[in-house]
């Protein structure tokens, strides 16, 4: 019984830490594109976006990416042998690029509270796919838990990932052709 609990928390909290690194890339974008505007219109938004990442940031992605690590630790504990199997171990690697991709936010959220950020907004669009990719890893490792299984589901995430760059440059051609049509 406790495990199921602890599992669930694990859940929850892994589900938290996404929606944050989703949201969070989502947020760099709009303040990188709040550089475009007229000058009043671009303190405002700035400001507001900085507390908005700020708040999402401290009060919901790192708690969330603490508590999921805590609660794996103690799935792990409970659960050693599984540090025995392969998918577990490939699990682990994905999970070592997950905090590579956090750290990399936080480096993006230390560049907006400074009042500038480095990257385009579509440079932003893609990185905000890597995290899309590394729970698409994550999820089919364990449901399938086996090579063949997992075979099967880089090659989804290959192939997801190719439709969503696909995606980005339509959007971006059919922005950027509306943008010049109401010039």
């Amino acid at each position: 019984m406790e495990y199921l609990y602890i599992k669930s928390l694990h859940i929850v909290f892994i589900t938290t830490w996404f929606a944050g690194l989703f949201y969070i890339i989502r947020l760099f974008i709009y303040f990188k594109e709040a550089e475009e505007k007229p000058e009043m219109e671009k303190q405002i938004l700035t400001k507001q976006y900085q507390l908005m990442i700020k708040r999402l940031w401290y009060m919901i992605t790192w708690p969330s990416a603490i508590l999921a690590t805590f609660f794996a630790v103690w799935l792990l504990i409970l659960n050693p042998a599984w540090l025995q199997t392969n998918w577990m171990l490939i699990k682990l690697g994905f999970v070592a690029l997950l905090f590579a991709y956090h750290w990399s936010c936080q480096i993006m959220y230390n560049q907006t509270s400074k009042g500038y950020l480095k990257y385009s907004s579509f440079s932003l669009r893609i990185w905000n796919e890597v995290a899309t990719i590394i729970l698409f890893a994550c999820v089919f490792l364990v449901v399938l838990k086996d090579a063949l299984g997992w075979v099967f589901g880089v090659l989804g995430i290959v192939g997801v990932s190719i439709l969503l760059m696909l995606g980005i440059k339509l959007y971006k051609s059919v922005r950027n052709k509306n943008s010049w049509e109401t010039k």
